[in-house]
């Protein structure tokens, strides 16, 4: 269970969020929408510790994410993150790239690294690209290779940063499946995103945000179909 009590960050004098609870069950898949500058994003990087906090709480399994005390590296383990760039190694193949956490933080042997690795890879429909070079990939193959590399690591939670923000329209549907396979399996997912019909169709729970607050939060069929909230009533009318 990832638990948010009372957060809120600043960038200097910026107040980018606004004392934040949220908790998000076992097995739960969250969708934050929201325009530009909200903080869904700068939410996620605090859920990660990628972001120090000023005040409040996050709190994954019991582990407070932001005391001195934590071991970063074994809660990161379990909190596989995927961004809007894939930011692969260019000059390691699909396999080699997966299989290097596995074998660096979690200190598995090559092989069975390499084996993890290809598992994932197959796993996210890149069975017939193990040995390719990123830059043979499309956008699309690339993303899916990021989430292969976050899974390769058997994380309990998965956070996705606007994953498909930086494809080609094209190439956002074969993204959208495989984070919509990961959701059927019962992975945890906190997925902040423009999709709307993602958003839709696979959440449990929506949760818009606007200028730092979390304005509403509730099962997909009431956000989108009777949103309380005149924020989130002016959003969704601008993004349908």
């Amino acid at each position: 269970m990832i638990e948010i009590k009372g957060l809120h960050k600043y960038f200097g004098a910026l107040h980018v969020l606004k004392g934040i609870d949220l908790n998000v069950e076992k097995g739960e898949v969250l969708s934050v929408i929201g325009s530009s500058g909200s903080g869904k994003s700068t939410l996620l990087y605090c859920i990660n510790a990628l972001e120090e906090i000023q005040k409040g709480a996050v709190i994954v399994d019991g582990v407070d994410v932001h005391a001195k005390s934590t071991d970063m590296n074994k809660l990161r383990q379990n909190l596989g993150m995927v961004f809007q760039q894939w930011n692969s190694f260019p000059h390691l193949t699909a396999l080699e790239n997966v299989a290097l956490a596995p074998q660096i933080v979690k200190k598995h042997s090559k092989t069975d690294a390499l084996a993890i690795a290809e598992k994932q890879l197959r796993h996210v429909g890149l069975g017939e690209k193990l040995n390719v070079y990123p830059s043979a990939l499309s956008g699309g193959q690339q993303q899916r290779l990021a989430i292969a590399r976050a899974l390769a690591m058997e994380p309990e939670y998965m956070l996705f940063d606007e994953a498909t923000s930086a494809l080609d329209p094209e190439l956002v549907g074969e993204v959208l499946e495989t984070m919509r396979m990961l959701a059927e399996e019962g992975m945890t997912m906190i997925c902040v995103t423009h999709e709307m019909g993602f958003a839709r169709d696979v959440s449990d729970r929506v949760a818009y945000f606007h200028q730092g607050v979390m304005e509403e939060i509730g099962p997909p069929e009431q956000i989108f179909g009777d949103p309380k909230s005149e924020h989130t009533k002016k959003f969704l009318a601008n993004v349908r």
